[in-house]
């Protein structure tokens, strides 16, 4: 195995700019879009009194769990010394980075007041899950900045993998409190469940490893740099088994429930009566984002190196579409439940009271949240033209260890 080259990307092309300037245009409109909805209020947009995190929060929450799996290979090739995984890692950590700033961006922009964050960072209620994200999130960052810097800096390559491990407990302790957020929310009956903490965990290692393998392609295939088989095979398997793992977890949680005679009405409601959360449920979260992408990472036989990568992309964009869903129906479906604030009573009001919610996003909604995923790009586009996140060549006889050249093997 040759010692890896990294290099920036070149960054002089009319490819390049304009990937720029749309990637600008776009977070620039979700930077209007928040400005629009902290001038007219929050009551333009499809949010009302029962459903108070709307689709912003599913782009924030999404974007937010895949951070934490995009470390995971920095964390294999460090932490678990998988050689052919090292010369991925500085790219894994600026895409962790990127992620979790863009939905950090969008979250605290649907605050309705931006300005009251200062309040959150300084006056803190610590029997309130937030109140220990808020510490999680930032320490993320700080953890991964310095990991980079342990990664590309040779003096320090020493102290890297201590760095890594502590990279990759961090984000499992930050994704255990995301997850937790909906698991300690007892009010909700869609939520109130211990299982949600190693979902979450699972769904980063999906949803995390999918996006980095379609902003790694797309930055090998723009600044032409060769990738071979063999990453794609690794990366592949690896996929497989981690939506394996989420389809494993989303059973155990609907079982569990289901089990419970208190949860047997929301569960009828997400599973066979909820209209378009059952759709999106078996539809696009189990078939597209499970089923689909399993049945093209585990076909038999292995596939050529063209047909392998489109096979990937497919597979790592079906698991992008079924993981948006599992974050809607888990977070929108789980509000539209009504609350049952009276058990083993007969409540009747004007307000809603056992009333299903309705809930349709604005268009201003959907602009900030696509501007969240723009700034993402836009990190990472002028981070791999900065700096050097990128390996010169990611061809099998350049990082594969176990690499046979077809003169040897005759």
């Amino acid at each position: 195995m040759k010692r890896t080259i990294y290099s920036e990307i070149d960054g002089k092309s009319g490819r390049f700019y304009l990937l720029a300037a749309v990637l600008a245009a776009l977070t620039l409109s979700g930077f209007v879009a928040a400005l629009y909805m902290e001038h007219y209020g929050h009551y333009i947009t499809g949010m009302n009194n029962q459903i108070v995190w709307g689709l912003p929060h599913v782009f924030a929450i999404f974007l937010i769990v895949a951070a934490s799996g995009a470390l995971n290979v920095a964390s294999i090739g460090t932490v678990f010394g998988k050689r052919i995984y090292k010369p991925l890692g500085r790219f894994s950590g600026l895409l962790a980075l990127a992620l979790l700033l863009g939905g950090l961006t969008v979250l605290v922009l649907d605050l309705g007041r931006p300005d009251r964050l200062i309040v959150a960072m300084t006056t803190y209620n610590f029997t309130s899950i937030f109140a220990w994200n808020i510490y999680l999130y930032v320490g993320f960052i700080g953890v991964v900045a310095v990991y980079l810097w342990m990664q590309m800096e040779r003096r320090m390559n020493r102290y890297a993998r201590a760095a890594g491990m502590l990279a990759f407990l961090w984000r499992l302790v930050l994704t255990t409190g995301t997850g937790s957020i909906f698991g300690f929310l007892v009010a909700r009956e869609a939520y109130d469940s211990a299982i949600m903490a190693p979902l979450f965990i699972a769904m980063s290692f999906s949803f995390g490893l999918a996006i980095y393998v379609l902003v790694l392609l797309a930055a090998c295939h723009g600044s032409g740099r060769e990738i071979g088989d063999a990453v794609l095979r690794r990366l592949g398997r690896l996929l497989g088994v981690f939506v394996a793992v989420v389809l494993y977890f989303t059973a155990v949680q609907h079982l569990t429930n289901l089990y419970a005679a208190e949860h047997l009405g929301v569960e009828r409601f997400i599973l066979l009566d909820g209209g378009i959360f059952t759709v999106l449920f078996w539809g696009v979260q189990v078939t597209v984002g499970g089923l689909l992408p399993l049945l093209l990472l585990f076909r038999s036989p292995p596939v050529n190196s063209v047909v392998s990568a489109r096979g990937l992309v497919i597979a790592c964009l079906a698991i992008v579409a079924g993981g948006f869903a599992q974050v809607y129906v888990i977070v929108i479906g789980g509000q539209a439940w009504p609350l049952n604030l009276f058990p083993d009573r007969e409540v009747s009001s004007s307000f809603y009271d056992g009333v299903i919610s309705n809930y349709s996003p604005s268009l201003p909604e959907l602009g900030l949240g696509l501007g969240g995923v723009a700034l993402t790009g836009l990190i990472v586009l002028f981070g791999i033209r900065i700096l050097r996140f990128l390996p010169t060549t990611l061809a099998d006889s350049a990082i594969d260890p176990n690499f046979v050249s077809s003169a040897d093997k005759s």
